[in-house]
């Protein structure tokens, strides 16, 4: 808002609530013309301050007549006094040195987390927050898996000078890369996975190689010249080159009264009663 105001040359006008010099008698066109703009110069500063302002805070600020005075009901809003800053300011502190990355955050969303912080206490009039502070808290808060990148920074790079870009962009570079190497280890993980599976396939494909499509299924053949039954091709029958016998008694083919399992069975339980 303040750049707003400088922009149309209304600041002053904010700052100093002094009115325009009267005119000298007999003024000329000019001097009234440029009397008469610096008078509506009040009226053009209040309506910037109230367009930019939501509907809440303008219920508290529309009776107030002069620049200044809307200026100041705003400051208080939204920094308070004296005392509301430095409580705010210790709050802002204490959440700044108390921060730490979260594993599952990367550095992206970490600096700006971080950053709002400090941004926020730098508003409030707290110029001793430098990027140096910002930078060393960041080397001590991140997560260990950027441990070895620290060790490598403080080695290779002149801490003092190090600046919050650059620092942020050396471990969004670590993260890309550990990042690209995670990827390539479950891509390699889902490869060996579906070549076993493909494996077990084969061998269940060879093993059952030269088997008729479809033999364990009923329906799929005409019925069995030998034996009647509609599983599997007569050229595969059991019974095939067989002597063809057919015992009355069970009603099957391929054995002999001797060697008929149901007459058998008949005959123990009839022994057992």
């Amino acid at each position: 808002m303040k750049f707003v105001l400088r922009s149309q040359g209304l600041w002053n006008v904010v700052i100093f609530e002094a009115n325009p010099p009267p005119l000298r008698e007999n003024p000329t066109i000019a001097q009234i013309k440029a009397y008469e703009e610096e008078k509506l110069k009040k009226d053009k500063a209040i309506t910037c301050l109230h367009a930019g302002l939501a509907d809440h805070i303008f219920t508290k600020i529309m009776d107030l007549e002069t620049p200044k005075q809307v200026w100041d009901k705003i400051q208080d809003e939204f920094e308070g006094n004296s005392r509301v800053k430095s409580i705010r300011l210790l709050t802002l502190k204490r959440k700044f040195e108390l921060m730490k990355m979260k594993d599952n955050e990367s550095v992206k969303d970490y600096s700006g987390r971080l950053m709002d912080v400090v941004n926020q206490m730098r508003l409030l009039g707290e110029t001793s927050f430098t990027d140096q502070k910002v930078v060393d808290n960041i080397m001590v808060s991140v997560p260990k898996r950027f441990e070895a990148k620290i060790s490598a920074i403080e080695e290779s790079c002149d801490l003092q000078t190090l600046t919050i870009i650059e620092l942020t962009s050396k471990l969004h570079a670590q993260e890309q890369r550990v990042s690209i190497r995670s990827d390539e280890v479950i891509e390699g993980a889902f490869r060996a996975k579906h070549n076993g599976r493909n494996f077990g396939k084969s061998r269940t494909f060879n093993k059952n190689k030269g088997k008729g499509e479809g033999s364990s299924r009923k329906g799929n053949f005409l019925p069995c010249f030998h034996c009647q039954r509609t599983n599997h091709s007569k050229e595969d029958c059991w019974f095939k080159d067989k002597p063809l016998f057919h015992y009355n008694f069970c009603n099957k083919n391929g054995h002999s009264e001797k060697y008929c399992r149901l007459k058998k069975n008949q005959l123990e339980q009839q022994l057992e009663k």
